[in-house]
């Protein structure tokens, strides 16, 4: 470390302590993975695909223990969702808490958890991210309810990934 220091010292003809070294080279280190993000799109969308995937971890985690402010944390607004026929649109998260009520869906449904049975990233970029999916839904016996295919939209807005569209063929 006190060579590295010494060279920057050297290099820039600046004094620069220990914590401000450290300090440049994050900044330095972030601006490399930064520029080699964009210069390759392929490293690029594996992030993305990993940030995406990792959103449909916390969306299923949120909606399993019915936490309905941290299932419209996963989501961004507007967010659109087709089921049953059906195109729903919340412009805003307000929008999205006051329809939603988890408790009565279980109720109703017998519903007691979900699962994702199948994953597949269909399509990536950058900034987006089409992930087709099969999931399940089980009462409080550990017993199906339903399987159900959908297809879900990842976006990143504002360096935040989120779920801006699902397709669904559940109720």
């Amino acid at each position: 470390m006190r060579d590295s220091l010494s060279s920057a010292r050297k290099l820039w003809g600046v004094s620069v302590d220990r914590r401000n070294f450290r300090l440049l080279l994050r900044v330095v280190r972030g601006l490399f993975v930064g520029s080699c993000l964009m210069a390759n799109p392929v490293l690029a969308d594996a992030v993305a695909r990993e940030a995406a995937t990792g959103v449909m971890a916390d969306f299923l985690a949120a909606f399993n223990a019915r936490d309905e402010a941290a299932w419209a944390d996963t989501l961004v607004y507007p967010h659109v969702r087709l089921a049953s026929s059906e195109v729903v649109i919340y412009e805003t998260r307000n929008d999205f808490m006051d329809a939603m009520d988890l408790a009565s869906f279980a109720a109703a449904t017998g519903w007691r958890y979900s699962t994702w049975d199948d994953m597949v990233v269909l399509q990536d970029s950058a900034t987006k991210v089409h992930i087709q999916v099969q999931f399940s839904r089980f009462d409080a016996d550990d017993a199906l309810i339903a399987t159900y295919d959908s297809l879900y939209v990842i976006v990143r807005i504002d360096g935040r990934w989120g779920v801006r569209a699902r397709s669904s063929f559940a109720p």
